[in-house]
């Protein structure tokens, strides 16, 4: 693919192979998502050939969701399904069966009342019910919380149809890839696969990268000597003699080739953040801090010191406080009740997720270089075009306005601009959405050589966990909890999950012998005619029985296998839905029944 003045790929070959779970990755404008649109048949390459089974059903979901605000989650699934008469399952069903699957309760709840998490899931609900074999999926994390991040791992892995995904995210790679292909002009062909998961791509990538730098050294060994018989002149005019220059020719090529695919994965961003090296030991303290957001409270009586090299992961769901938090300690925001207390002339320097520090209008050079031509960075002054070239962007881009660049160059100015800034504090919210993993990589490794305090919110676990040093955790009920881990965090949160579980079973209303008081109706049989005492007394073991053949039609219904066949799919919900309806039948007329004993005859 490529455009007038830019060659995207070429001569890349891919298959997709049943079953198969395909983590796309490569840097940022390498043509990733351009790549999966002609997978997809949304777009036609300008050379090659795309081979598709005949009538094959290959579904692709955008990275961004796009739903009309005033429709319903029915309503978006609803739309662009057409009846499947061959399985008798019209389109209605399959909405209801796809929603189900993706665990909404109420499918007629407006779009623009859920969360970024539940709009991904709409996204995934509209795919699915279109009975996909093979499922496209660009940058479906992005945006989405910890909890969601996870969720969707545990839901990719369940599907039996081949899913290919864009993703920078490592962890999910690492858990949900059985193979990772990487776009991306350091190999020949533009593409290097392995099977397996990231690890196992990793290592044999490094090993492809070592031989390729291995051939370079031989290869231009063999032009040295091309060249040094070159000079010597060629005697006569032999066939022998023109091959030889021709291969020669060849090499030389060949070397050019080799070496600009070497220098491929060096071409990364080169930054590092300022830390004014504060000689305090603590540079912020919350002192029994609360805040609200409306009737909800988000933390209370919160007690947090920071001091210089220490680093906190927040963890939380969305919208249970943690960028409200960082906009507390950043003075952006002032709490409900308790104290905030700041080192004298504290340097806080913020990433905000929503990026509204950048001007759209701008141009690249502007946002980078406000005034004149000169950057000051560590001392030093440096032009603004070899300052733009640190966070890969070209000399011909800086005339390009902000708008029109990619979410991942977008997050490079925005770090650009802070890393201009002296700082003993750096409040982080979601800083690697769209970066490419080598600027992931880079970005770590920044993180880690700042001396002042990093409070950190990111989806991105590998990150995560290579940068905290402790973890704060805010569970939308209001509290806030340490945890020296994430996997002590979700040891508590599975906890959490079981004894809300357990105390939604003890509060729900259970079938339990009606006492001699209520009616002393047990000592009055006669008040009930003998066929419906008889119905009556055989009323509780008939809701057990109806309860217990709900439950079993809800694992079933839960089995990741029924997604792939839509008539079971359709049999299973419908016994599901009718064995609900019967309990409920039950226990109205177990009501009705103990109402007649105890006031009257029919």
């Amino acid at each position: 693919m490529a455009y007038p003045s830019n060659i995207l790929f070429e001569d890349v070959s891919i298959s997709i192979e049943s079953g198969e779970r395909i983590g796309l990755i490569g840097p940022n404008g390498s043509g990733k998502s351009t790549l999966m649109q002609v997978l997809a048949g949304a777009i036609a390459p300008v050379e090659g050939e795309i081979i598709r089974r005949r009538d094959l059903r290959a579904v692709y979901v955008p990275q961004d969701d796009l739903f009309d605000a005033d429709a319903t989650p029915m309503q978006v699934v609803r739309s662009g399904l057409g009846d499947d008469e061959e399985s008798g399952v019209d389109a209605q069903t399959r909405a209801s069966i796809s929603l189900s699957r993706l665990g909404f309760a109420d499918p007629n709840q407006p779009v623009s009342t859920l969360s970024g998490g539940w709009r991904k899931r709409l996204s995934l609900a509209r795919a699915i019910a279109r009975d996909p074999e093979v499922l496209l999926l660009d940058e479906p994390t992005n945006h989405l919380d910890y909890e969601g991040v996870v969720w969707l791992e545990g839901f990719i892995r369940q599907l039996s149809i081949a899913v290919v995904f864009i993703t920078h995210d490592r962890r999910f790679l690492e858990n949900t890839a059985t193979r990772v292909v990487e776009l991306s002009k350091a190999y020949p062909g533009g593409t290097f696969e392995a099977k397996g998961n990231y690890s196992e791509f990793i290592k044999r990538k490094e090993a492809f990268l070592d031989a390729q730098r291995a051939a370079q050294t031989s290869i231009a060994h063999k032009v040295r000597r091309d060249t040094a018989w070159l000079r010597q002149g060629i005697q006569g005019r032999q066939t022998r003699n023109k091959s030889q220059v021709q291969a020669a020719a060849i090499r030389r090529d060949e070397l050019k080739a080799t070496k600009d695919r070497n220098e491929a994965p060096t071409r990364t961003a080169k930054f590092g953040f300022q830390a004014t090296d504060r000689q305090t030991k603590k540079l912020l303290t919350l002192q029994g801090v609360s805040k609200s957001m409306g009737q909800k409270q988000l933390f209370g009586s919160l007690d947090l010191t920071l001091a210089p090299g220490q680093r906190v992961g927040l963890l939380g769901v969305n919208g249970s406080g943690k960028t409200t938090l960082m906009r507390l300690m950043s003075s952006d925001l002032k709490p409900d009740s308790g104290t905030i207390n700041r080192a004298d002339n504290l340097q806080v320097v913020v990433f905000s997720q929503h990026r509204e520090t950048l001007d759209p209008k701008l141009t690249l050079k502007e946002a980078l270089c406000p005034f004149g031509e000169m950057v000051h960075y560590h001392g030093q002054s440096m032009h603004v075009s070899g300052w733009a070239r640190r966070f890969l962007f070209d000399t011909d881009q800086l005339s390009t306005r902000v708008e029109n660049l990619s979410g991942g160059e977008q997050a490079r100015v925005l770090i650009a601009n802070l890393t201009l800034l002296p700082a003993d504090l750096l409040l982080l919210d979601e800083p690697t959405n769209d970066l490419d993993i080598p600027s992931l990589e880079v970005l770590e490794e920044a993180l880690l050589e700042f001396t002042g305090a990093i409070v950190l919110v990111t989806h991105d676990r590998f990150l995560l966990e290579r940068i905290a040093t402790e973890y704060l955790a805010l569970d939308g009920r209001g509290e806030a909890r340490r945890f020296a881990s994430i996997e002590q965090w979700n040891a508590s949160e599975q906890k959490r999950a079981l004894e809300d579980a357990d105390n939604l079973r003890s509060a729900s209303p259970a079938p339990a012998a009606p006492t001699a008081d209520r009616g002393n109706a047990s000592s009055k049989p006669g008040k009930l005619s003998y066929k419906l005492q008889l119905e009556y007394d055989r009323m509780e073991e008939s809701i057990m029985q109806a309860e217990a053949a709900a439950e079993q039609l809800e694992q079933e219904a839960a089995d990741p296998g029924l997604v792939a066949d839509h008539q079971r799919a359709a049999q299973v919900y419908t016994k599901l839905r009718d064995a609900q309806k019967r309990v409920s039948d039950l226990y109205a007329r177990w009501s009705e029944l103990d109402e007649l004993r105890a006031g009257g005859s029919r």
